[in-house]
């Protein structure tokens, strides 16, 4: 075995396929922004961009330098769905053609000077309560109300269709859609609206996690990405036996336990809990103990023609990202942004 390091390996076939899954979903004549912030949700920006530039209609980021950065690779429409606040920034957004978003009264004057030279995105709120203008506030912005515009608002329980929070968001839209005149495009949907509510679709569609495989809203997604570790030692406790830091777990029963070359500092979740599932030789394995900055104990009993140099996938496309996070009150977001750089990494079908 060559000397033991953790794994990330990202399969961009996958996400095309994932991709075209939404598609169908939707409105054919809804165009497919991929959100590509946070790295790409840990998948790699720059290579993310290069393997679905010819896939989507445009890339949806939060951070000026990823968007000046973006445009470097990609002729597609991007757009700052966060906005900008200066007149540097409004600079770079007119010298790099990259749309950007307006969410309060207080942009307006510094972006009432770019009004012609850039696509604005008015953000509305809806009920997120988060970021966007109030309906009560667009008399304020009648000069961006114009075709080129799109009107745009972000769902709170997407992923929960039967909350009563989504229709009146969808209400709350409308009517602030028949004020603008119906002229401006419109953009709703996430990827959990995207399939739970396609006919919301419209004229963009944002889709982030659901490319990757996050979501569990539809299981035909594949998680696109591996992250696993080796096998570098084992341990045969008998009954009683309590495992790793504050020993919060006794053995039950003879146990061969393994030990994985991961921990913490490689983006695995600490509070990991005991019985969270992982794979070893297309087998199920379960953790036992808590997860140490540099190694995981994993119970291979019922597995015992492990070895030493063996793969631990902690998720892959064939253990989806969605249970564990559910196992460990986590988020996919969260396991998929927070994996290490000293990880290392593979890309495939690029």
């Amino acid at each position: 075995m060559i000397q033991p390091n953790s794994e990330l390996i990202i399969d961009y076939e996958l996400v095309r396929n994932n991709i075209q899954l939404i598609r169908k979903k939707i409105l054919p004549s809804s165009k497919f922004m991929a959100i590509v912030k946070s790295n790409a949700y840990g998948h790699d920006l720059n290579t993310t961009v290069r393997a679905l530039n010819d896939s989507v209609d445009g890339f949806g980021v939060v951070r000026l330098e990823e968007a000046i950065h973006l445009r470097e690779q990609s002729d597609l429409p991007i757009l700052m769905m966060q906005g900008v606040y200066s007149t540097e920034a409004y600079d770079e957004l007119k010298k790099n053609e990259i749309w950007t978003t307006l969410h309060s009264l207080a942009q307006i004057p510094l972006a009432h000077k770019y009004i012609d030279d850039l696509v604005f995105w008015i953000k509305i709120n809806t009920g997120m309560n988060r970021l966007g203008l109030q309906l009560s506030e667009l008399d304020k912005c009648q000069s961006f109300l114009k075709k080129s515009n799109v009107l745009m608002t972000h769902l709170a329980c997407a992923d929960n269709p039967e909350d009563e929070l989504n229709q009146m968001q969808f209400s709350k839209f409308d009517e602030a859609w028949k004020y603008t005149g119906q002229t401006l495009l419109r953009s709703i949907v996430n990827s959990a609206g995207s399939i739970n509510f396609p006919e919301q679709s419209h004229d963009w569609s944002r889709v982030g996690i659901g490319m990757y495989g996050g979501l569990s809203d539809m299981p035909e997604l594949t998680t696109a990405m591996t992250f696993r570790s080796q096998i570098i030692g084992f341990q045969d406790l008998k009954i009683g036996e309590r495992i790793g830091y504050g020993g919060r777990i006794k053995t039950s029963r003879q146990t061969k336990l393994a030990i994985v070359y991961c921990g913490y500092a490689d983006g695995f979740p600490q509070p990991a809990m005991d019985g969270t599932n992982v794979r070893v030789n297309n087998h199920i394995a379960t953790i036992m103990g808590r997860v140490s900055m540099d190694l995981i104990s994993i119970d291979v009993t019922d597995n015992p023609n492990c070895a030493i140099g063996d793969w631990c996938e902690f998720w892959s496309p064939d253990l989806p990202i969605n249970p564990t996070a559910q196992k460990n009150n986590l988020i996919s977001y969260e396991l998929m942004t927070k994996i290490s750089p000293r990880v290392q990494r593979h890309y495939i079908n690029v």
